[in-house]
């Protein structure tokens, strides 16, 4: 965030987009694509867009889209995500892109990768190199800047000069909630050895935390090599429900607001089919009595800021699990670093 918000403190600056801000509101739509974790950051960024700044946007699997051959809109602009820069899918959806005339930014971790060069413009996430093959501070960095993005293109149209503020205060207000997370790895690590011993576990979100369902789920699967799922919460009741048993953990995101009493009722329907539940719940939510095995609590948070405060848990719990089955956490099996060949 170092340096990316204006002087007055109300939205975000970034010095290497090459497109100018008359150029940039005048877009009607928003193209994201990704794979794999920069996918899940794309996802909460395009919750975060439309809900601020009232513009579409979708997301696509960069692997997908370069053989779609989709309709586009005239007035689009891409952006790929991806931390090494490498990644041959976003890449050559970036080309493809390109090859129809759009204009395509870029987010990612290495200065000087392919992606980086070919690229009309980009922002560069700057958190150092991730020695894990798993990508854990590149997420959250994406994260913030898909947070950023948001509270950019929203100053530009709709939001106000003090809902900008407020916005700019919540970003900078993310390092003491992550903080706050922190200091509860070894009540997370208690809870990781009750559950290492399960073959199979669900994630559930709802909105900005069902990406998140995703890529905890992801975490979990690539470094425990426990199956795992991510679904929005309501869509369990849609088939997923069908493995909730005793030995079918589920892991709810839950929030204060309007979806708390639905997330409650999805998290009651584990319950009563025996399935055990943990819960990430933010401070304000009062849970009823035994409804959750498991709680860990994060601070209640500004909405752009609360994917990032709940990343954390997942990745902790997804860590300590995979140390309790002795996984080697920072090389896993069959993975690799950059994912350079289809």
């Amino acid at each position: 965030m170092r340096g990316r918000f204006s002087e007055d403190g109300s939205t975000a600056n970034f010095g290497g987009l090459n497109i100018s801000p008359a150029e940039f509101r005048s877009m009607d739509r928003f193209m994201f694509c990704a794979c794999g974790t920069a996918l899940h950051a794309c996802m909460v960024t395009e919750h975060l867009i439309e809900r601020f700044a009232r513009v579409p946007v979708e997301c696509d699997y960069a692997s997908e889209f370069r053989y779609r051959n989709m309709p586009l809109f005239s007035n689009t602009l891409f952006f790929v995500m991806s931390q090494s820069g490498e990644t041959i899918d976003t890449l050559a959806a970036m080309r493809e892109a390109k090859r129809k005339g759009y204009k395509v930014l870029a987010v990612n971790n290495v200065v000087g990768s392919t992606i980086a060069r070919e690229a009309d413009g980009g922002i560069y996430q700057h958190v150092g190199p991730e020695i894990g093959v798993a990508s854990t501070k590149a997420f959250t960095s994406q994260l913030i800047i898909g947070a950023m993005l948001a509270l950019y293109i929203a100053r530009m149209r709709d939001m106000s000069f003090s809902d900008g503020v407020q916005f700019v205060q919540a970003l900078k207000g993310a390092p003491d909630h992550v903080r706050a997370v922190l200091k509860q790895a070894d009540h997370i690590k208690g809870i990781a050895k009750r559950y290492a011993k399960y073959r199979d576990m669900l994630f559930l979100g709802r909105l900005s935390l069902f990406p998140i369902a995703l890529e905890g789920a992801l975490k979990l699967k690539e470094i425990s090599y426990i199956h795992a799922e991510g679904y929005p919460a309501a869509e369990m009741k849609h088939g997923p429900i069908a493995l909730i048993c005793e030995d079918c953990p589920a892991l709810f995101f839950v929030s204060s607001g309007e979806m708390f009493h639905k997330v409650v009722n999805s998290m009651q329907e584990i319950k009563a089919r025996k399935g055990k539940v943990i819960a990430i719940a933010t401070e304000s939510c009062e849970l009823p009595e035994g409804l959750a095995d498991e709680l860990i609590t994060i601070p209640e948070c500004h909405e752009a800021v609360l994917p990032i405060v709940a990343t954390i848990p997942v990745q902790l719990l997804s860590y300590y699990i995979a140390v309790e089955l002795e996984r080697d956490v920072d090389k896993p099996r069959n993975l690799a670093k950059s994912v350079t060949v289809e």
